[in-house]
């Protein structure tokens, strides 16, 4: 009985985060199919994608210090329960005519930088939740990621029939109302010993600065985080310009068919969740290299290529799912990586910097899905991606620093860091 009551933290946290990312990937597919069908152009599409996401990654790299002072789980409830407000308010507004596009940018901002505090604070409560239950750490990374995978793969699915039964807006209301009842599950189950301890010194302006540059300066002396950092930002960039306007464009031209993106969001949830589950399960026993190598590889050109290459449905579901269940298994490695690297009482800006640089580039990725469609083709933009989603995957992958993937590094009394018998100054 103590040791079910111990993990009910992290049960807690995964089913907030579950439920959360089960109305975000609905909405994520209702909004986009809203704009392109109301308007017809893809630049707005990407426009409205761009106006969420900016906030979103700018609230990863700035919440840091606030997480650290106001504490993860308050945070974590706080910015659901935001979200909840503004995301809501987008199929009232509809409903009575009061929606412009500038309206809807707006509020998927509001709920783009809400999201943002909030996923920063439940990252962070992820170990400490781990450690209340007793759940190896790679395990319990494992565990996140398949709630993540799991509210993809059902959201993705649902939406698709509900958008084409229901509607858009009512889609999104839903959305809003797993917003709130993440925040009631993380206040309710999540304990406040989940969090690491709050830093107790005063946040004025020169501080916040210097929490922040200290978080940024813990990523430059690891040589592998800026690796996998730089990669991430890049095939961030080229999937969510995929997700949100390559794919949405393509169905359009050849299926005509909302239930068709959520056919291909669904298969490509999950293979996602069937890789988490496996990397969550096996993860402690595989070499983190090898499997982090084979996924890059295929979890994103074959898709964009193969979406170039045919205007039918079963090649586009196929590769949808070998490419999900790469990306499944990439996140349980690299989040196990990144909490044995980061001490936990620089978690919130370290996790916070590293997120908002791997994220930079997703605003942009919609943007430039749109901007490339209109000044070219469907079919050139999507082997314009494949390309450079090809050599963003294998150049970092014969660096010499990708070794320590497989080796947690030992602290030092110094501050510093080894990994294979190697230390890393503490500057780059």
């Amino acid at each position: 009985m103590t040791e079910n009551l111990s993990r009910r933290p992290l049960t807690g946290l995964l089913v907030a985060q579950l439920v959360s990312v089960l109305g975000t990937s609905m909405s994520a597919l209702a909004i986009p199919w809203l704009v392109l069908t109301s308007t017809g152009s893809a630049t707005r599409t990407g426009l409205i994608a761009f106006a969420e996401l900016a906030p979103y990654v700018a609230m990863q790299a700035l919440g840091g210090p606030l997480v650290d002072r106001i504490g993860a789980r308050r945070i974590s409830v706080l910015g659901n329960a935001a979200a909840a407000v503004a995301v809501c308010a987008i199929p009232a507004l509809y409903a009575i005519d009061l929606l412009p596009l500038g309206a809807l940018a707006g509020l998927v901002a509001a709920a783009g930088a809400v999201r943002g505090m909030a996923d920063c604070a439940g990252q962070v409560l992820v170990p400490g939740a781990a450690d209340l239950g007793a759940v190896p750490l790679e395990r319990a990374a494992g565990l996140h990621g398949s709630a993540n995978q799991t509210g993809l793969f059902v959201g993705a699915a649902a939406a698709g029939v509900m958008v084409s039964a229901l509607g858009a807006p009512a889609v999104v209301l839903v959305d809003g109302i797993t917003f709130a009842l993440a925040a009631a599950l993380v206040a309710m189950l999540v304990p406040t010993a989940a969090q690491p301890q709050r830093s107790e010194r005063r946040l004025s302006t020169r501080q916040y600065a210097a929490d922040l540059a200290e978080g940024v300066r813990f990523i430059r002396t690891d040589r592998l985080l800026l690796l996998l950092v730089a990669m991430i930002a890049v095939t961030n960039l080229l999937d969510q310009g995929i997700n949100a306007v390559l794919v949405p464009v393509w169905i359009r031209e050849h299926l005509h068919q909302p239930w068709a993106l959520g056919l291909v969001a669904g298969v490509l949830g999950a293979g996602a969740l069937i890789g988490a589950l496996t990397a969550a399960w096996l993860g402690p026993k595989l070499p983190r290299r090898v499997v982090f190598t084979i996924g890059t590889l295929i979890s994103g050109a074959p898709l964009s290529l193969v979406l170039a290459l045919t205007g039918t449905l079963p090649p586009a579901l196929t590769a949808a799912f070998v490419a999900g269940l790469a990306t499944g298994g990439l996140n349980p490695i690299l989040n196990a990586v990144l909490y044995e690297r980061i001490p936990p009482q620089l978690r919130a800006r370290t996790l916070g910097a590293l997120k908002a640089s791997a994220w930079i580039g997703t605003p942009i990725g919609p943007l430039l899905a749109g901007s490339l469609i209109e000044a070219t083709s469907l079919r050139t933009t999507l082997c314009t991606f494949a390309m450079i989603f090809l050599v963003a995957t294998a150049a970092p992958l014969m660096l010499p620093a990708m070794r320590h993937m497989n080796r947690a590094p030992r602290p030092q009394p110094d501050g510093t860091r080894t990994a294979d018998n190697e230390v890393l100054p503490e500057s780059a």
